[in-house]
């Protein structure tokens, strides 16, 4: 059972609180293995604030890269823990959301409708 497992159990209560707009930093451990730029990208995508977007731009020139726009998207993709790492934050220059889980932006437009929703008052 997850109550076995210290950190799933500390993973399944903040991400409950996230859903319940009681927790918008989260504070796991994680060692996510990935390439040094994916890296970048987790880390850069992790440093946008609750209820904030950034484009894949915005992205490219926080990790000193302004041309990798679209292996920032390709990074994104391959985020191995989405919320946690928010890459849902993350969206097309022109401000449309593109991508996430591969074709489920209905998925990217609720979380980023929950943050704006929790970050109101």
């Amino acid at each position: 059972m997850i109550e076995n497992y210290p950190q799933c159990e500390q993973t399944k209560i903040q991400i409950c609180e996230y859903f319940n707009g009681k927790r918008k930093k989260f504070d796991i451990k994680v060692n996510i293995e990935g390439t040094d730029f994916q890296k970048k990208v987790w880390q850069s995508v992790s440093d946008i604030p609750y209820g904030k977007i950034k484009s894949y731009k915005d992205i490219a020139n926080m990790i000193d890269n302004p041309y990798s726009m679209r292996a920032v998207g390709q990074a994104n993709r391959r985020n191995p823990i989405p919320i946690i790492v928010p890459c849902h934050r993350v969206i097309g220059k022109s401000g449309k959301l593109t991508g996430y889980c591969g074709d489920k932006t209905y998925i990217k437009e609720f979380l980023i409708d929950l943050e704006n929703k929790n970050n109101k008052g």
